[in-house]
């Protein structure tokens, strides 16, 4: 399991020391959730045991929550209870993305350093490093808020290293690309019902959706 102190805010400024890496080393930065843990599939299993329904039938979160057999979908503050109950309670029940374990542990042992970037309610933290913990996932956690480029230029900014970023929402690649423009940017969406569904811009931001290809590729990115 992370050990407590590797659970740091990015507004309190992570430090790469702190979090026992080699800034010499390059550095990956990758997200969980349709990352590395298939979140939509947990978050679904979730839904249904309280009755209700989960469709993926856009690239959303709350407006693919129902009630069984009607067409318009929950009302969003109720989803966002749900979803906040879903991170008190069970954020440790979702299935990891195949693969991903894998291609992190072949990185790491051609010397990247891995630190994990997650946007989750504050609740969420301990439930999530016990969950990185127990599928071979123990790298250092940062819990974040919000768009990620400010937390990635903090960690870049102790680095001369290549740095990687992986995350499945154009958003925060975009507020990477905006605070650290020379970090490789990919984009990798696990759960093969978004795969169809998720915006992409491949001439911005590469997309790969299979651990085995993203973690060579990766690997060719940051090669000095």
């Amino acid at each position: 399991m992370a050990d407590p102190k590797d659970i740091v805010a990015p507004a309190a400024g992570p430090s790469l020391a702190t979090l026992g890496i080699d800034a010499a080393r390059p550095l990956v930065i990758v997200d969980v959730d349709e990352v590395l843990a298939l979140f939509m599939e947990g978050f679904g299993r979730f839904l249904e045991a309280r009755g209700l329904e989960f469709r993926v039938d856009r690239f959303a979160l709350f407006q693919n929550i129902y009630r069984p057999g009607e067409t318009t979908h929950l009302e969003i503050e109720e989803g966002r209870r749900h979803y906040d109950e879903f991170f008190r309670t069970a954020c440790g029940d979702l299935p990891p993305s195949p693969g991903g374990a894998e291609a992190l542990r072949a990185l790491k042992a051609a010397e990247a350093e891995i630190v994990i970037l997650t946007n989750a309610p504050g609740p969420a933290r301990m439930g999530r490093a016990r969950w990185l913990g127990r599928h071979g996932l123990d790298y250092p956690l940062l819990i974040n808020s919000g768009p990620k480029g400010p937390a990635v230029a903090a960690l870049a900014a102790q680095t001369r290293s290549p740095i990687a970023f992986v995350d499945d929402l154009l958003p925060n690649l975009e507020s990477v690309a905006e605070t650290t423009p020379h970090a490789h940017r990919f984009q990798m969406v696990a759960d093969p019902r978004l795969q169809p569904l998720a915006p992409s811009t491949p001439e911005r931001h590469r997309r790969i959706d299979d651990w085995a290809e993203l973690g060579q590729a990766i690997a060719e990115a940051i090669r000095r």
